[in-house]
């Protein structure tokens, strides 16, 4: 009977509101010579099967810092990001709110079966993930909320849908006050100062522990409890913008006083299906 089934009753409970409640975000570094296999794998097969085909997860948008972008990037020193090129590939993904402690399990337990089939990795069963990647920074984030330029935007829930020319990623360390302090600060000092002109908006998200059983080269950083990642959206592409809007991202955050830059990177949009800028990432 339909009722039985799990794919029957499972939709009938539980929250199922058409709005940003978390987010998925996957900051990963190819090895060189993988760096092609590696990307046709990971849009044709891994970021689908391994991340929207599952349930609660509604959007996503992959992006790529070439050569261009990497000079941008800040702190000198960076205890995410080292060395500081490191990470040419972010992968977002939106995920419903109410909803992330569902869409883990079910991650959890997919990305097991994947790897058990030989694709966790474009070159099949017994390769070793580290050897094609790494991970840089990947965690499950509640989300905060955002900061919108004005009410024409469109809404946090499409940002992923847009076609923004650039997203700017800041990973910040709440130092001196608690993580929900540090939000505030972020979100009504500085962000709004940030969030004009060419940015459309930023989305503030909490990062949290990776779930138990998370698979070995999945890495986690340190601190992650007073840790928040801030997306910001815009316009143009980052190099246009640059010098007005985030190249003093790292005094500027530090003189609020409760919170510290500890790596801000600039990204394009990757050409979905396609190989485009897999020649660009590397010297």
């Amino acid at each position: 009977m339909a009722g039985d089934d799990a794919y029957f009753s499972l939709p009938a409970i539980g929250p199922h509101a058409p709005e940003l409640g978390a987010a998925l975000i996957t900051w990963v570094e190819p090895v060189p010579e993988h760096v092609v296999g590696y990307n046709r794998w990971y849009e044709d097969d891994h970021m689908i099967t391994g991340a929207m085909v599952m349930p609660w997860m509604f959007s996503c948008r992959r992006w790529v810092a070439p050569r261009s972008h990497q000079h941008l990037r800040a702190p000198a020193v960076s205890r995410i990001a080292d060395p500081l090129s490191a990470g040419k590939y972010i992968g977002i993904y939106w995920i419903n709110e109410g909803r992330l402690e569902d869409h883990e399990r079910w991650a959890l337990s997919s990305n097991i079966r994947l790897h058990a089939e030989g694709r966790g990795s474009y070159r099949g069963l017994g390769a070793d993930p580290l050897e094609e990647r790494w991970h840089v920074f990947t965690s499950f984030n509640d989300y905060v909320g955002p900061v919108y330029r004005d009410d024409v935007v469109p809404r946090d829930k499409h940002a992923l849908m847009t076609s923004y020319k650039g997203m700017v990623v800041q990973v910040i360390d709440a130092v001196s006050a608690d993580r929900e302090i540090a939000a505030d600060w972020l979100r009504s000092e500085y962000l709004p100062s940030v969030v004009q002109g060419p940015v459309a908006l930023s989305t503030v998200f909490a990062p949290r522990p990776l779930p138990e059983g998370k698979l070995a080269h999945v890495r986690e950083p340190d601190g992650v409890p007073n840790m928040l990642t801030v997306l910001s959206f815009t316009d143009v592409d980052p190099l246009e913008c640059w010098e007005d809007v985030f190249a003093s991202a790292e005094t500027d955050i530090g003189e609020g006083g409760v919170c510290e830059l500890a790596v801000q990177a600039a990204f394009i949009p990757t050409v979905h299906g396609t190989d485009t800028y897999t020649d660009q990432l590397f010297d």
